[in-house]
């Protein structure tokens, strides 16, 4: 270690000390923190899983991801011989379905595009890291009062309507659960 390392670090430790201290005396009332609401992980888990598995039993195979209200990745399930762009691209079409979902309150990637969602003609909305417009997104909602929890996304069907319709019916399933 630098000989002018130690007293630094000390000196950093201490900082943080009284900044935590003060933060931890404010009361709950008055807190800086805000809180989000999400699907836990076992049901994002479950909720990926049963998409794959509907479209399985259809006969293709696909990737089904769930993006939480941060726009990561909180559940990925990838079928037995998905195409190695289908990770991409399940996970582009729940970040789409959340994210513009949200700002443009539509319910899939599908509603997206024909409500003209995609921007203008020279396609600048696709040029957006991780947007893909193309069916096979939907936003999740909860269902007492449609506050959006995340979304979810199935690539590798053969055509966006048919991963759009594994995601559908699984979000079907699950919905009673999203409270």
């Amino acid at each position: 270690m630098l000989p002018t390392a130690k007293p630094l670090l000390s000196t950093t430790a201490f900082a943080v000390s009284l900044l935590w201290s003060a933060a931890s005396a404010q009361p709950a009332a008055s807190s800086h923190i805000v809180t989000s609401q999400k699907l836990d992980w076992s049901t994002a888990a479950a909720l990926a899983s049963e998409a794959v598995r509907i479209c399985a039993a259809q006969g293709y195979s696909v990737t089904a991801t769930v993006v939480d209200t941060t726009g990561h990745e909180q559940a990925v399930i990838k079928g037995d011989t998905v195409p190695l762009q289908s990770l991409s691209v399940a996970y582009r079409k729940a970040y789409t379905a959340y994210s513009y979902g949200l700002a443009f309150n539509k319910n899939t990637t599908s509603e997206l595009i024909a409500a003209g969602v995609t921007g203008p003609a020279n396609g600048a909305l696709n040029t957006i890291p991780e947007v893909l417009f193309v069916p096979g997104g939907v936003t999740l909602r909860r269902t007492s009062d449609h506050v959006i929890l995340g979304g979810l996304g199935v690539s590798g069907a053969p055509g966006g309507d048919k991963d759009e319709a594994c995601a559908l019916h699984a979000v079907e399933k699950f919905r009673a659960q999203f409270q």
